[in-house]
């Protein structure tokens, strides 16, 4: 690992409330919203967290996802990355390509269509922690299975490989091991997909894989590998991200009595409130990471041909510049356009799908469970500082 210049700040880490943005990364972007810093793997690069700065920076062609280095993690060492259908991965003009094929599945109407079977699933998980009685933890009962269901749904993965799936997402996602530890879990992972896209192929289904399966492919890159790599990439991120969002959100909420209430009497508040909890609790903690594939200016600052950038989307969510009074939780709050789904070309292709269930968990747990309460303080609770997502280990509820 490289030792950090000295005079080159490390980016902030640690959290006085667990609800806001690291302590100091305000400090940095009020003096200067584009800047050098220290990362996890002691490699130094460009940090963004102006809001203005981290859009122009997401939108900009001259800045490709192909990293020399992982910022973030304690190795530094950038795993072997997916080819075609991966869409985090990849630059242009594979991206918009690909991009294209899986959109006319992630359109506004199918996902609209999709919301009867996610309320019989929210309403399935709720019957049986009703029937179990509090306190239950509502990660492992509720804010985990809820989204893995759903996807695995859209995706047509067996119920008797979903915990699999589960447990491999999760190993996935840490930031505290080593390369060789990712690489096996997505070792596991490409094993689960290469027999569902199999049992697929010889017999389609009502799932997403089949319909890529018979999609129009005029260039001919929808092979075995584009369909492992679309549905692994878009498993792992929406189930992990939706699951984070859950249980975090839950918490917040439930720390915050007033704005629980109002959700609680005004359910017609819920689409406004899951955009707040969106830019409130921006779960991408450690920023999208890019590389300047030429010389390049940014906030006035001019990064050259080669150099590191992190967009520190959590940092601009709470730019006053952005919005107003950015540390105030409040639910009522006209919707922003948040960072929370990213900004650009690689902004979130299920972010429609997102928000549905979202909107469809938060209206169904306090109509279900209207007197929901933390069983263990927030100062008790364990938080995901130790994966890509932020988030809760677990929520012990009760009511």
């Amino acid at each position: 690992m490289p030792e950090p210049t000295v005079d080159v700040p490390a980016v902030p880490k640690a959290r006085s409330c667990p609800f806001l943005p690291p302590d100091g990364i305000a400090d940095i972007r009020a003096a200067a919203p584009v800047t050098r810093a220290t990362f996890t793997s002691g490699h130094e690069a460009w940090l963004v967290t102006g809001y203005e700065e981290v859009r122009a920076l997401l939108r900009a062609p001259s800045f490709s996802v192909q990293v020399p280095h992982a910022l973030h993690t304690q190795d530094g060492v950038v795993t072997q990355k997916p080819g075609r259908g991966s869409l985090l991965w990849q630059d242009e003009p594979e991206h918009t390509s690909d991009r294209k094929l899986l959109a006319k599945e992630f359109t506004v109407r199918r996902m609209q269509a999709l919301r009867p079977n996610i309320q019989r699933i929210v309403d399935e998980h709720l019957d049986a922690i009703e029937a179990q009685g509090g306190p239950v933890d509502l990660v492992k009962t509720f804010a985990n299975p809820v989204p893995s269901m759903v996807i695995s749904d859209l995706f047509g993965v067996p119920v008797e490989r979903r915990a699999e799936f589960q447990d491999i997402a999760e190993a996935m996602m840490r930031v505290d091991q080593d390369a060789a530890a990712t690489e096996a879990a997505g070792m596991r992972l490409g094993g689960l997909l290469y027999q569902l896209v199999q049992e697929r192929r010889a017999d389609p289904g009502d799932d997403l894989i089949s319909a890529l399966i018979t999609t129009e492919d005029p260039d001919g890159v929808v092979d075995d590998m584009f369909l492992m790599n679309a549905a692994g990439t878009l498993l792992i991120a929406a189930h992990d991200t939706t699951a984070c969002m859950i249980g975090l959100g839950a918490a917040l909420l439930l720390d915050r009595p007033d704005q629980l209430a109002l959700l609680r009497e005004d359910p017609s508040l819920v689409a406004n409130a899951v955009e707040e909890l969106l830019r409130y609790l921006t779960i991408g903690q450690f920023g999208g990471e890019r590389v300047a594939t030429r010389d390049v200016e940014l906030g006035g600052v001019r990064i050259a041909e080669g150099e590191q950038v992190v967009a520190h989307v959590l940092a601009a969510d709470f730019d006053p510049a952005f919005v107003e009074e950015p540390e105030r939780f409040d639910i009522t709050r006209r919707p922003a356009p948040h960072l929370a789904f990213g900004f650009g070309a690689h902004q979130c292709i299920g972010q429609q799908l997102a928000r549905i269930e979202l909107q469809i968990v938060f209206e169904t747990l306090l109509r279900r469970l209207p007197t929901l309460r933390l069983a263990k303080p927030v100062e008790e609770l364990r938080f995901r500082t130790d994966m890509v997502f932020y988030g809760v280990h677990e929520l012990p509820v009760t009511w």
